[in-house]
């Protein structure tokens, strides 16, 4: 293959700042960088050989002046060749690992950083795959890509889920695009021997959150012996129908989409459950305010709401709208009962995310025992050297 960005420019980073890059730090902040005319003139994305204040030679990377996280490192290798090739190899590895994990094409076939494809979030739906690219870097290298995806898998359609807020950052359009022949019906998702619906050109993020399917699991198994299931923020009813399919008596699943609450109806009857699922629509926290004014109870509970803190400056008000909701849903679980938590906020660390939940617990006068503290999935890798990766905290906790 032929190299996309010959002669490529060198961003030489200043006296001292190389130290985290070299001790294998996948990304270069803008202040660490020597940002002359020449490095502020460059196209956004282009690829760029990163060299030390010495001329020492870092790696390869793609690169754009605008945002605070300026440069992203593709290889170690300054002289690697970023190609078809380079993707092919990159994604050819995280098939394998992914189907050595799973016996059925349902998954996040690439998870950025983590599999060596900064900026690209990729889930695989059968033959349909679907693309968010959210760094001005990898929207430069999506021909590429696309090339090296067909090949690799041989998708029918990629869908281009180009609409988060980090394009933003980057100077980047929010769109939705498809290439291929675009699906007219609800996609159908295999996860734990179950089967359910989504819509990945508008629903949430790319259809389906494949970073529970373990905690789902986990969960479902609690509702054995007709176990009652309160589902909160339930969007497509991961949650509640896989534990109406383990055996729970009732379940109620609440969200306030009438779109995402239909295709879950939809699916609870594909699974031969929607006799023992009750739908309710509504704000989440008034709801659940709601039924613990009302004496409710349930023998599990669980709140996985999205992301509440969705930068550094509204970090305090997001944990207090965590702290709140993690209250309400511990005062409708049952003595004995069990509560599922979770926070998808990549600025809330674990230990934020475990003093407020042991905060929470305290306002609503409970304690117990946590049986587990996770994440995601490992089709969801973790970076060893960039901890925001590991977005997705989690606790089971069996309550007095």
């Amino acid at each position: 293959m032929t190299e996309l960005f010959a002669g490529r420019p060198e961003i030489r980073l200043l006296a001292g700042r190389q130290k985290r890059v070299r001790a294998g730090h996948p990304w270069v902040y803008a202040n660490e960088v020597s940002m002359s005319d020449g490095a502020k003139a460059l196209p956004p994305g282009g690829v760029v050989t990163l060299v030390d204040d010495a001329g020492g030679r870092l790696g390869t990377a793609t690169f754009n002046p605008r945002p605070l996280i300026c440069g992203r490192i593709l290889s170690r290798n300054p002289d690697a060749a970023i190609d078809a090739d380079f993707f092919a190899r990159r994604l050819r590895r995280a098939l394998a690992l992914r189907e050595s994990l799973y016996p059925a094409p349902f998954y996040r076939l690439a998870w950025s950083e983590a599999d060596g494809l900064p900026g690209l979030v990729l889930d695989r739906y059968g033959d349909l795959c679907v693309a968010q690219i959210n760094t001005a870097g990898m929207e430069r290298l999506a021909g590429a890509l696309r090339e090296a995806l067909s090949e690799i898998v041989a998708p029918c359609c990629v869908i281009l889920r180009n609409d988060t807020p980090a394009r933003a950052l980057e100077g980047l359009e929010s769109e939705v695009r498809v290439h291929g022949a675009a699906p007219t019906a609800p996609v159908p998702v295999e996860e734990n021997g179950l089967r359910f619906l989504c819509d990945p050109r508008a629903g949430q993020k790319t259809g389906w959150f494949y970073d529970h399917r373990e905690n789902r699991a986990r969960a479902a198994r609690l509702g054995r012996s007709g176990r009652t299931v309160l589902d909160a923020f339930c969007y497509l009813g991961g949650f509640g129908i896989q534990a109406a399919a383990a055996g729970a008596g009732e379940v109620t699943l609440l969200d306030r989409s009438a779109a995402a609450l239909a295709l879950a109806a939809e699916s609870a009857a594909l699974n031969g459950v929607a006799a023992r699922c009750r739908f309710v629509e509504g704000d989440a926290l008034d709801t659940l305010a709601a039924f613990a004014d009302d004496g409710r109870r349930f023998d599990i509970v669980v709140v996985d709401p999205p992301a509440f803190v969705r930068s550094r400056k509204s970090l305090a008000s997001g944990l207090k709208g965590y702290r709140k909701l993690f209250r309400l849903a511990a005062r409708l679980a049952a003595h004995g009962g069990f509560l599922f938590a979770a926070s998808c906020s990549h600025h809330v660390d674990r230990e934020m995310f475990a003093q407020t939940l042991r905060a929470s617990l305290r306002d609503a006068g409970r304690c117990g025992r946590i049986l587990y503290g996770g994440g995601a999935g490992p089709d969801h890798p973790v970076h060893p050297y960039l901890p925001e990766s590991a977005y997705l905290k989690c606790a089971l906790i069996n309550l007095d």
